[in-house]
């Protein structure tokens, strides 16, 4: 009875998922830029691997808050190759799509990038480069499965939920967020103390990574076959101590995975516009928290 209530809490948060829109009144918080026009890190927002989240729909709003940091934010509409990343600070990939599952999310899930541009990111984030990679529930798991997994992090291709923390607060005095200089930011403003993820992936971090989100005892990753479909013999893998957040300083350059995206940007969802992301309530910190990690990734702290 307990997995039945659990299955249809997911199922009504991920159907209200499908109905996400970026929001189209959001105005950043933020009014102060790390950056000047002469200054400005170049940031590329994959747009080339039929990605959920784009500059013109959901992620805007994501992009809206990098620019008014100062960042020079570029749509990425070419395949991963040493030169189309040769002029990148920051790389971002947020839920890419291979093209058999734009329109199924069911299984089998496919790769989203090919052998030769897993390996143009890779030699790219050796040589100094800082990746953004974010992949949320089933099927972006395994879209980006491989390229997680060449830095050492194994993605879980399933829908993760706290059965005690339905929130999904990650919280400093919780012990489920932990400590790093991204929740210290570059002043006392910028401290960051809770945050608030939707629903997402769970995954496997590499031991020189630093974990930031982490699942606490009730966490449990539902393996289904069929996208948004909680039958009651669908698997659970407790996942308690992994992670939805982490970061990892890999040769030259930095790593920061993430297995929850709408967390980042400012959405609304269903017909009574539900808010989700930076403006949802408990989510006061996740603006601030992305320019924190933004930060980061630029080498500002």
């Amino acid at each position: 009875m307990v997995k039945l209530l659990s299955s249809l809490i997911i199922f009504i948060s991920l159907s209200i998922h499908a109905q996400q829109l970026g929001d189209t009144s959001f105005t950043p918080k933020n009014t102060t830029r790390t950056f000047s026009a002469t200054q400005s890190p170049v940031v590329l927002l994959d747009e080339a691997h039929h990605n959920f989240h784009t500059m013109d729909g959901r992620y805007r709003p994501f992009v809206d808050i990098l620019k008014s940091d100062g960042y020079s934010v570029e749509q990425n509409k070419t395949r991963f190759t040493k030169d189309s990343l040769s002029h990148a600070d920051i790389l971002i990939i947020s839920n890419a799509l291979h093209s058999n599952n734009i329109e199924n999310w069911d299984l089998p899930n496919y790769s989203a990038f090919s052998r030769e541009e897993i390996k143009a990111v890779y030699h790219w984030v050796k040589n100094g480069g800082s990746l953004f990679l974010i992949a949320d529930h089933m099927p972006f798991p395994k879209a980006a499965e491989d390229m997680a997994a060449i830095f050492g992090f194994q993605f879980n291709n399933g829908y993760v939920e706290e059965v005690t923390n339905k929130a999904q607060l990650f919280e400093v005095n919780k012990g489920t967020l932990l400590e790093h200089p991204i929740l210290k930011g570059a002043g006392i403003t910028e401290e960051i103390t809770s945050v608030k993820a939707f629903t997402g992936q769970a995954f496997l971090s590499p031991p020189d990574a630093k974990p930031l989100l982490v699942f606490a005892d009730s966490a449990i990753s539902y393996m289904p076959t069929k996208s948004w479909e909680f039958p009651a013999d669908t698997p659970e893998i407790p996942v308690k101590g992994w992670n939805q957040g982490a970061t990892l300083e890999f040769d030259k350059g930095r790593v920061v995975v993430f297995g929850e995206a709408a967390m980042f940007t400012a959405q609304v969802s269903g017909k009574e516009k539900i808010k989700m992301g930076v403006i949802a309530k408990g989510a006061e910190q996740n603006e601030q928290f992305l320019l924190n990690i933004m930060l980061w990734l630029s080498r500002k702290i």
